[in-house]
């Protein structure tokens, strides 16, 4: 059986089975590598668009590009025409992935459709040989981040010229796709399980699979292991519609005795649809497993059942949910400015500022991360320190205003980390040594006065940019140890070409959570690491890399609190669209 675990206490857990919000190492493992998005849908409207008919009225249809990461526009979807209408309301809705950890670029051109192309599918309409009424560009963070998730925008030309004629306004709102938000939560028990120890009870385990189109099958999940039990009831698993498709797809139901070794023993298998499942809960009986046979290629029918004891069908609350109701993610970041970075009037330097504007590893790792998370941030007052760096006074500083304010750390938007840095080159001394612990508890002391002062709507996540293994790793420790109970997340990226296999430790993707010296253990993994290097040499981008698993993150907090997306009347803004 693949994908097991080398520490025996996680590979006990349960993966994928997503709860009632409680916070598990296993299923962080399985998001980790198991990417996820949620799928929305786009309903377009418009408003005082030109009329090109002589006759008659405009005839509207609205095609929808997304900007790929090479910089071309790529087509996602096309309207229908609505008729005679300067003020269209379109029913086609435009399907599109949001991934959190990237931003992502759309265009809305609206054309009058030419009468006599009115019986003709609109996927195949020459877009040359309709009349253009105008565009609009926003990214798809603007739009979800909308209290009401709408997004009105004004109508230009191509051109950008004639700005000041008035072309009407486009209204963009984003819903969830039932699929992506719909789950079906299950409390699953066995019954006189064949015992395959010969000193004790075998100790049984659940792993569920879906059928893919080729006739294989892909685990989705597997529960927690019972010790010792023949008779085994499992904790509340939830299932995603994303993870099984429908409910009359195949799944495959097996049943191990588990073994530290990895080497699980098979007690029983069977496949049954989420509507079988569903059935058995229902009807209040079991299903037998059964076994391959050495004998005629059949199976044999064991004494063992599995029984449904709960089922139920909810409605999962999304990050986007929370964003759209007034949660927000405060940014900060924090350089490591210690001597083992080079002098920054060297070329050589990591620190080096290239005069003709090419970024160096620290500019890129700020712009890249600053550029997805400032969306979420709605005044983007983002605090900025230094530390391994002397100070003009002579003392050095292990967390230090890197705007050179000793009275404030925030500066305004990327723009401000940016000029802070620079200027913070000229003034501070490259010193040492490279101590995280410092601006960890700095930001955790930040997160935990929000936490009074909020109501628990701002997330913080703090950026660490290091060329260097950190030489307080104890105390850094204990202070992620401490975090972990706050509405934190820790970004740590490497630079240069450091050995950083050390600070992987901080990283929980072993499955093991950080550990104090005094037993504390910490109640969620809130630190991801990527090295620069390694990521420059792949397809995936340093924010990509980082920023995937901040919304589980979150996500993760806000169950554990208890936490609910605000209502509608709670939120701070009065507005539901911006105009453009």
């Amino acid at each position: 059986m693949g994908g097991c675990f080398s520490d025996v206490k996680g590979g006990k857990q349960a993966v994928g089975v997503g709860g009632n919000g409680a916070h598990n190492d296993a299923l962080d493992l399985f998001y980790k590598s198991h990417q996820m998005f949620t799928q929305l849908e786009l309903s377009l409207s418009a408003s005082n668009l030109l009329d090109r008919d002589i006759t008659s009225k405009s005839d509207p249809m609205v095609v929808v590009y997304a900007k790929k990461r090479d910089g071309k526009m790529e087509e996602i979807g096309r309207t229908e025409v609505i008729l005679n209408c300067l003020n269209p309301e379109w029913i086609e809705k435009i399907s599109v992935a949001f991934h959190f950890e990237i931003v992502q670029p759309l265009e809305f051109h609206v054309y009058d459709v030419d009468t006599k192309y009115h019986s003709v599918p609109t996927t195949t309409l020459k877009l040359g040989d309709q009349d253009f009424l105008g565009m609009a560009s926003c990214t798809l963070s603007e739009i979800v981040t909308k209290p009401s998730r709408s997004l009105s925008l004004r109508l230009k030309n191509k051109s950008r010229h004639d700005v000041l004629r008035n072309l009407g306004e486009i209204t963009v709102h984003a819903e969830e796709t039932v699929a992506s938000r719909s789950a079906v939560e299950m409390v699953l028990r066995c019954t006189h399980l064949d015992n395959k120890d010969f000193f004790s009870k075998s100790d049984p385990f659940l792993r569920i699979s879906r059928m893919v189109e080729t006739g294989g099958y892909v685990p989705i999940c597997k529960t927690e292991v019972i010790d010792d039990n023949l008779n085994p009831k499992w904790k509340p698993l939830c299932l995603s519609v994303q993870k099984f498709g429908n409910k009359d797809n195949p799944l495959l139901i097996e049943c191990f005795d588990f073994n530290s070794s990895g080497n699980h023993v098979l007690i029983g298998k069977m496949q049954k649809s989420v509507a079988d499942l569903e059935k058995l809960y229902k009807e209040r009986t079991g299903a037998n497993f059964v076994i391959p046979s050495t004998r005629h290629r059949q199976e044999k029918v064991l004494k063992g059942q599995l029984f449904v004891d709960q089922y139920c069908v909810k409605e999962q609350i999304s990050f986007i949910d929370y964003i759209s109701s007034g949660f927000e993610l405060n940014f900060m970041v924090a350089i490591d400015l210690t001597a083992s970075n080079g002098n920054p009037h060297h070329s050589d330097s990591l620190h080096y500022i290239d005069a003709y504007g090419r970024l160096n590893s620290y500019q890129k790792a700020v712009m890249e991360v600053g550029e997805v998370i400032q969306f979420y941030d709605s005044d983007r007052q983002f605090p900025a320190w230094g530390f391994g760096g002397k100070l003009p006074g002579g003392t050095v500083s292990h967390c230090f205003n890197l705007n050179g304010n000793p009275g404030a750390s925030e500066v305004v938007g990327v723009e401000g980390i940016m000029d802070a840095y620079a200027s913070a080159l000229r003034s501070v001394t490259l010193s040492g040594p490279t101590l995280f612990g410092p601006v960890i508890n700095m930001a955790a002391q930040m997160a935990v006065q929000s936490i009074t002062s909020h109501n628990n709507t701002k997330y913080y996540v703090l950026l660490i940019i290091t060329d260097g293994v950190v030489t307080d790793l104890q105390e850094t420790i204990n202070a992620v140890v401490k975090a972990s109970d706050l509405p934190l997340s820790i970004l740590i990226v490497g630079v240069g070409n450091a050995d950083f296999k050390s600070m992987e430790v901080l990283d929980a993707d072993n499955g093991r959570r950080l550990e104090s010296p005094t037993g504390r253990v910490a109640t969620r993994d809130i630190v991801q690491f990527i090295p620069m290097r390694e990521v420059q040499s792949g397809q995936i981008s340093v924010v990509q890399a980082l920023l995937e698993e901040l919304p589980d993150q979150f996500l993760s907090f806000m169950r554990s609190r208890d936490v609910k997306p605000l209502p509608c009347s709670d939120f701070p803004q009065a507005s539901s669209s911006t105009v453009k």
